[in-house]
């Protein structure tokens, strides 16, 4: 059975690798890749990123975002997998590597939210309601309403080889009357 791939997916994959990695960068190089910093030229557009989340988390020593970016590394790690297992190696199992991937992407953003909310927003509670809203709300949404949706179409494709796995393995009618 070949591999059920759709390009929607395969290209959020493939194009938020770069992404992650360029923000994972950034947020282990700080406080180097930050304004004032050697590295910032790397991150320059980051420089409006640190006003509205970065600053306030990395001054009170908090280690939320950095642990999230280790976990932003093992997620990029299972997405090159499933881009390999599904387009080069061509293997069914490469569904399951995808819904996790999609999956972990999705449970660590809303845990990025639930954190804030939790904390009373102690990262990001200074921001005007317009940049909170086009700055962090619309962007780290993204990383919500995308994952969410590859985890339902990856989940159905996944349960959909099941029951056809199912089928398979069950005896035909014939054999199970001799």
């Amino acid at each position: 059975m070949a591999v059920k791939t759709h390009t929607w997916i395969s290209l959020w994959f493939l194009l938020t690798i770069p992404v992650i990695a360029w923000d994972v960068g950034y947020c282990f190089m700080r406080p180097r890749s930050m304004k004032g910093g050697d590295l910032h030229w790397l991150w320059k557009p980051y420089a409006l990123y640190q006003e509205v989340y970065g600053l306030p988390a990395f001054q009170s020593g908090n280690g939320f975002t950095n642990a999230q970016s280790l976990l932003k590394v093992i997620e990029t790690l299972l997405n090159i997998t499933y881009l390999y297992l599904a387009h080069v190696a061509q293997w069914p199992p490469a569904t399951l590597i995808g819904f996790g991937a999609a999956l972990m992407t999705l449970s660590k953003t809303i845990l990025y939210w639930a954190q804030e909310y939790y904390c009373g927003f102690c990262a990001i509670g200074h921001n005007t309601t317009s940049n909170l809203f086009f700055l962090w709300i619309i962007p780290n949404g993204l990383w919500i309403i995308i994952p969410a949706f590859i985890v339902a179409q990856l989940g159905k494709d996944f349960v959909k080889s099941l029951n056809l796995a199912a089928l398979a393995a069950q005896p035909s009618k014939k054999a199970r009357k001799n």
